[in-house]
């Protein structure tokens, strides 16, 4: 192999992070990219005369050497993610999206996905009941849990759908708040009504709560509880502790499925290290049937604009930052 066929990193550290326990993310690497890879020092060496092998993996180190400075450990699931993130100008992506598609009962429109990334999300919830969906703003991953959530619960798989996310802002303490638990938690959980209105009628959402299909908690409100037969979304997960994340993941009873969203660049907590979803991605990423799904500012499917604006912050961070 030739030195043009290096590629760089920024140090011996990210080597080893990139390529995993036992070279196991490295292995995977090489068969996404059907090449040999070695490496020795800070540099990676492909064993390949194709020179869109090499673009591949520099822009696959590209987004790696970016989610390991904001705290996460790559993992198989972060390398396939980010792979087909950067790739996913291939031919098979029609065929991908097209076969990813969702029907809510009462919607005349089916909701599809609009990246490879998305398209995956899709598929880890027939794989598995526990998902999640690691990402910037924009890029679907509330969207997307709502819209399965709503064909679970209106086609009758699921009994109950329930909504919860932690309360950093308020501390958890919402007894001072005005009004019944239900109103004190609302404005927390927004974006997740604001999913469930451009998907299905508000009669059709008001119906539900009245019935009690729709219910929605502070994050605090579930220690003690067995779900089972629901259909569970934490949102804004990041700010969880690793005390309320264990305690949630606990919570999941028979026939349940969970869905755990959250952005690692908004973490509200004290002490950043100490978010639960990072916990959980560096302890649970291993266990086969949970599925880790990663998103990058390419999937952003919002204002154009907004990609160009989380590249920029993105950009701007600093290491540690």
């Amino acid at each position: 192999m030739t030195k043009s066929s290096a590629v760089v990193l920024e140090s011996p550290r990210l080597v080893s992070e990139l390529c995993g326990v036992n070279d196991q993310n490295l292995r995977l690497l090489e068969q996404l990219l059907h090449t040999r890879i070695l490496y020795r020092g800070n540099e990676l060496y492909v064993d390949s005369d194709d020179p869109s092998v090499r673009s591949i993996l520099i822009r696959v180190v590209e987004e790696i050497d970016a989610h390991v400075k904001l705290g996460q450990t790559p993992n198989r699931d972060l390398i396939a993610a980010v792979h087909a993130s950067v790739t996913d100008d291939d031919a098979s992506k029609p065929e991908l999206l097209k076969s990813n598609t969702l029907a809510i009962p009462g919607r005349g429109q089916d909701v599809f996905p609009r990246t490879i990334s998305q398209a995956h999300y899709l598929q880890s919830f027939r794989q598995s009941d526990i998902v999640f969906a690691v990402g910037p703003a924009g890029t679907g991953k509330t969207y997307l849990a709502v819209a399965h959530a709503l064909h679970e619960i209106l086609s009758k798989r699921k009994r109950k759908l329930i909504l919860t996310r932690p309360v950093v802002e308020a501390g958890e303490s919402l007894g001072f708040l005005p009004g019944d638990l239900a109103q004190k938690i609302s404005p927390y959980l927004r974006p997740l009504y604001d999913a469930m209105e451009s998907l299905i009628a508000l009669e059709t959402i008001r119906r539900l709560e009245e019935q009690r299909i729709i219910e929605i908690a502070p994050l605090a409100y579930m220690r003690g509880r067995s779900l089972n037969e629901c259909y569970v979304i934490l949102d804004e997960a990041q700010n969880t502790t690793r005390e309320q994340m264990k305690m949630f993941l606990t919570r999941i009873g028979e026939g349940t499925q969970a869905v755990i969203t959250g952005d690692v660049t908004q973490i509200d907590l004290p002490r950043k290290n100490h978010s639960g979803l990072l916990h959980a991605i560096e302890i649970l990423s291993e266990i086969e049937e949970i599925r880790f799904n990663y998103f990058t500012s390419r999937d952003v499917v919002r204002n154009p604009l907004v990609q160009r604006i989380i590249n920029a912050y993105e950009a701007d961070r600093a290491p540690g930052a």
